[in-house]
């Protein structure tokens, strides 16, 4: 009979199959990279935050009345590479877009007979009073540009979120 332990024999330990991970090292881990998705994550959301939060100068557009009700004014906002389109839908109605299509960034227009604004690249179309999607691929509705009216000045004064 041999000297070594019952359990020994019924549970033998061979030392080359010994390198499997401790359950104390797949914890750690799932801790640092639990850690890391959470602080990857936190990055983009402070990032979009602080995007929101952007200051956007404030730029005359154009004078009240100078475009004719369903008429439309192209400018530049809010840098002078982004191009935007004013387009004024009543008497006292003036919106205002990015003139970037949401979709793959072709310029849209305003068509005034259907009140709508139309990409002609892949056919997205966008509701003129609010910029939404109404047909087409474009993801996201058209973002839509601040506008204010200051002794008889059209200024734009931000960009609003989607």
């Amino acid at each position: 009979m041999s000297d070594e332990p019952k359990w020994r024999t019924d549970f033998p330990i061979r030392w080359e199959g010994d390198n499997y991970t401790t359950r104390r090292e797949f914890t750690k881990f799932l801790v640092l990279a639990s850690g890391a998705t959470f602080l990857g994550n936190g990055y983009f959301v402070v990032k979009r935050l602080d995007q929101q939060r952007e200051e956007h100068p404030t730029v005359d557009v154009a004078s009240v009345g100078e475009v004719p009700v369903g008429g439309v004014k192209l400018f530049r906002y809010p840098t002078e590479d982004i191009p935007a389109v004013l387009i004024r839908l009543g008497e006292d109605e003036y919106v205002a877009f990015l003139q970037r299509c949401t979709h793959l960034s072709c310029p849209v227009h305003y068509i005034r007979e259907r009140e709508r604004i139309e990409c002609p690249c892949h056919n997205g179309v966008f509701d003129a009073r609010t910029g939404r999607v109404v047909e087409g691929p474009p993801p996201r509705p058209l973002p839509r540009i601040r506008l204010r009216v200051a002794d008889g000045r059209i200024q734009a004064e931000g960009i609003m979120p989607a």
